[in-house]
């Protein structure tokens, strides 16, 4: 008896974990991120169903669809991704749109005062970053600048992204520098959509912006 009540935890254990696994990957591969994430934002304790209703993964079986769900509302999902937080009122500087609309794209400055500000991409962004009195900001010291990886939504320090210029995937305002965490996922991401080039934060260019 004492053998049998040892073993059976540790199966649910190792089960447990290999389903988060394959609700990972379906995640991953087959899942529209942007999508995802507002559905986890608007519809939480509906989120079943309304994955079901709006085919944001496609079309998935029932054992498919718990191992995403499992994983979605994992710890493993919580810890190893922190979103930009973006309030539902803020409004790009350069270009005027809600940023909370675009959770994918979204990117964020504060300044040393505490001001932040809110962009709906990366491209944006930079354009205030090269000439905030351009759209009627003072030049302030900057404290962080954080922007959401493609692929895990993840928050990153700008300053270490990989940006890809050039590819066939656009945001709300067109063309757009992509980030990601590793220059291997930037990698992958521009040779599977004709990217052009990879650039770090510190050669962006201003001419790219245009």
């Amino acid at each position: 008896m004492f053998i049998k009540l040892a073993i059976i935890p540790l199966f649910v254990v190792s089960s447990y974990a290999g389903t988060v696994q394959k609700g990972e990957k379906i995640y991953s591969i087959m899942c529209d991120k942007e999508k995802i994430s507002t559905l986890l934002h608007e519809h939480k304790n509906t989120l079943k169903q309304e994955i079901q209703k709006e085919k944001v993964c496609g079309s998935l079986s029932d054992t498919n669809l718990d191992a995403l769900l499992l994983f979605l509302n994992s710890d493993t999902k919580t810890s190893k991704k922190s979103s930009l937080i973006v309030p539902t009122s803020s409004r790009c500087p350069v270009c005027g749109m809600f940023t909370a609309k675009f959770p994918k794209w979204s990117a964020l400055m504060q300044m040393q005062d505490g001001t932040k500000h809110y962009f709906d991409g990366v491209k944006d962004m930079m354009k205030f970053y090269f000439n905030p009195i351009q759209f009627h900001h003072k030049k302030e010291p900057i404290q962080t600048i954080f922007v959401t990886d493609y692929y895990t939504l993840e928050a990153l320090d700008a300053k270490k992204a990989f940006y890809v210029i050039g590819s066939n995937i656009y945001g709300p305002m067109g063309e757009e520098l992509i980030p990601f965490k590793t220059k291997a996922d930037a990698q992958n991401f521009l040779d599977e959509h004709h990217g052009k080039k990879i650039l770090t934060f510190d050669t962006i260019k201003e001419s790219y912006l245009y």
